[in-house]
């Protein structure tokens, strides 16, 4: 374990910082007090650009080494909340009704300028380093406004890392893998129209019900028996409604709602046209009709193998050999991050919250404990990506 002495002089500062964003959690793009005291931040410590507005309300901060140079590594954290009524009672608890920060991007927040505080004083690296903030990872796609925004271009960066805690994973321990890290998370509402009428007599009509049951067995089958068993796919249908509330009508059309997710495009893309096969070709069976209206979402968490590798023998340098696992689980949850590696190389790895509620929980709490050891990643990832003596 080697916390950096840098970053262990600076954890209580650090720590009221992510205190304080969480007693001010903000939705969405709706995050202009917390981009307003980052871009505050990284101007009194004497970042060389700070430039708001990037994606809508990101913000980003330019550092330059002591050394110039051409290479650049960007470095993101993301600053949304939750739209939940926060249960922790903690003395610093969120201010503001019906949000909190229950996924920790308060802390991936204090971390990262935490980091930044300390390029800033030292700037042992040749090159520069970009410090992301972005809004909207929770819901609208952040990441994806900022790709879109010329992120890459404008700020040259060639390489991108990302991080994320993770309840479960023991303090000062850190999860990567090469390849997917997490999954493409897709929406869909599937609407079966058939025939309504008397409870009582199913055989005058078309039954909606029975037909969407065995809708929803049916597609369970893509999982089992379409995609290679040794991939990963997970269809849930997570909501079913009726146009009826009688208990003896048989409902003339029933909307389902769920989710698709997949660690790869291919395995994603067979998933998507099975579903609306498999939806189309059971209701026609019965005498329905089917509608399937479905909705990319986020796209799968790819990290490139050469940038886990580096990512990995940095982590170690923090953590120790055994406080990192080089090939942690995939988890089937998705991450916007994703739009960053689909435009650039890089990695994502989980930091440990310890035995904390897991996250989108209302009583979840990022752990302070674990800010000394993202902070020292963020620098050590500086420092070792961008050597002064082999730029």
């Amino acid at each position: 374990m080697s916390i950096d002495s840098r970053i262990a002089a600076l954890v209580p500062e650090i720590t009221a910082w992510r205190q304080d964003m969480h007693r001010h959690p903000e939705l969405d793009f709706d995050v202009h007090r917390t981009a307003g005291f980052v871009a505050g931040k990284l101007r009194e410590f004497g970042c060389d650009e700070v430039v708001e507005g990037i994606g809508r309300t990101g913000v980003v901060g330019v550092i330059k080494g002591s050394v110039a140079g051409n290479q650049v590594i960007g470095m993101r954290a993301d600053m949304d909340a939750l739209p939940i009524e926060e249960e922790t009672g903690l003395p610093y608890s969120s201010t503001n009704e019906g949000l909190m920060h229950a996924c920790g991007h308060d802390g991936h927040t204090a971390m990262l300028l935490g980091a930044a505080k300390a390029m800033c004083a030292t700037r042992q690296f040749a090159g520069s380093v970009v410090v992301i903030f972005q809004p909207a990872e929770e819901e609208s796609g952040g990441g994806r406004e900022m790709v879109e925004d010329g992120l890459f271009e404008r700020f040259g960066i060639q390489s991108v890392y990302g991080m994320h805690n993770l309840p479960g994973i023991p303090v000062g321990h850190f999860g990567l893998r090469d390849g997917p890290i997490m999954a493409a998370a897709d929406m869909f509402d599937i609407i079966i129209e058939g025939k309504a009428g008397h409870a009582a007599m199913p055989q005058l009509c078309v039954d909606t019900t029975y037909i969407s049951a065995q809708v929803i067995n049916a597609i369970q089958a893509i999982a089992s028996r379409v995609v290679d068993p040794l991939q990963s796919v997970v269809i849930s249908i997570t909501g079913i409604q009726s146009d009826s509330n009688a208990y003896n009508i048989i409902p003339q059309k029933i909307t389902m709602r769920g989710t698709l997710r997949a660690l790869t495009e291919p395995v994603r893309k067979l998933a998507e046209t099975q579903l609306v096969s498999v939806v189309e070709s059971v209701a026609a069976t019965h005498g329905a009709k089917a509608t399937v209206v479905y909705d990319q979402g986020y796209p799968p968490t790819i990290s490139t193998t050469e940038h886990t590798q580096f990512a990995t023998t940095v982590a170690r340098t923090v953590a120790g050999d055994d406080a990192v696992d080089a090939n942690t689980p995939a988890l089937m949850a998705a991450e916007d991050f994703s739009y960053m590696l689909d435009a650039s190389v890089g990695n994502y790895c989980f930091l440990g919250n310890g035995d904390s509620e897991s996250l989108h929980h209302p009583k979840y709490n990022f752990n302070d404990d674990a800010i000394a050891y993202g902070c020292s990643y963020w620098l050590a990832l500086a420092e070792q990506g961008l050597p002064l003596d082999q730029n």
